[in-house]
């Protein structure tokens, strides 16, 4: 392990509704599929497809706020919407994820009026139940490696510093949010995180899974939901590999606990 860097966790962040806005933490529980209430919640279409801010990009607007009992939304306009963390005997339906079918929980109550209005596309808010198991699909993942609603794996890691090198790029500089990480790290070098096999997060041991391949999400400005060109356009210039543009690290826990902001980071290269 290395502690050379004196590497820290700096921010912490967790997605509620698969692809609207995340709140920051200072603290949070990791569970089987990843931070607790992250991309535990998730709209799909009238096939069961998710939907996402790469068709959408007025998901961005979505805000959310957990509190003990409910996770409440709310946008532009809008009345903000109750929506209890626990749901009993809720029907189920099956819902698609980058071609993974699994089950989804429909909440009931004003959320499908009330997403569809905002929307202004017909849509279903889904709750993922405890006992549906998605399997994480990586040459990295382990039996029994799980994961929510996520694209594919439970964590995405960037670093400060690699932000900062990509800022220095561009005409008009980005903030974090566009590329919605779990982990946000300082006190490492621009793209240190690919170099990294393993790391620590406090007591918490994770392995360094695939690189993050980005999508149109990365070009919707989080407080608007206009949809431009960059970074896509500059990244694509110094971090592209076989069709993809690569930006953070994906990871997977080998530990059950709490990280918190400010705990230390050890790392192991590759």
């Amino acid at each position: 392990m290395d502690l050379a860097e004196n590497v820290t966790l700096s921010g912490l962040y967790v997605y509620p509704i698969k692809s609207c806005a995340g709140i920051f933490l200072q603290s949070a529980e990791l569970c089987a599929t990843g931070l607790r209430h992250d991309r535990r919640w998730m709209l799909v279409d009238e096939t069961g497809e998710f939907m996402s801010q790469r068709a959408h990009p007025r998901m961005a607007l979505i805000s959310t706020h957990l509190s003990a009992e409910y996770l409440t939304v709310g946008a532009p306009g809008m009345p903000d919407l109750e929506i209890p963390l626990q749901e009993d005997d809720a029907k189920l339906i099956d819902v698609r994820v980058f071609g993974d079918t699994n089950r989804g929980a429909l909440v009931g109550g004003e959320a499908e009026r009330w997403f569809g209005e905002f929307l202004q596309f017909p849509c279903r808010l889904v709750h993922k139940p405890d006992d549906d198991l998605r399997l994480v699909d990586s040459s990295f993942a382990r039996s029994g490696d799980q994961v929510g609603f996520a694209d594919g794996f439970a964590f995405l890691l960037i670093s400060e510093a690699s932000l900062e090198d990509l800022n220095s790029r561009l005409e008009n500089p980005l903030p974090m949010n566009r590329f919605r990480p779990n982990f946000v790290v300082r006190g490492c070098r621009p793209y240190a995180e690919d170099g990294w096999s393993r790391l620590r997060i406090g007591d918490l041991p994770f392995r360094v899974a695939e690189a993050c391949p980005r999508c149109a999400i990365t070009t919707v400005d989080q407080r608007t939901g206009v949809r431009g060109k960059e970074p896509l356009r500059t990244l694509a210039t110094y971090r592209k590999s076989d069709g993809q543009v690569y930006f953070g690290r994906n990871l997977i826990h080998d530990a059950l606990g709490t990280v918190r902001v400010g705990d230390s980071i050890e790392t192991s290269p590759r």
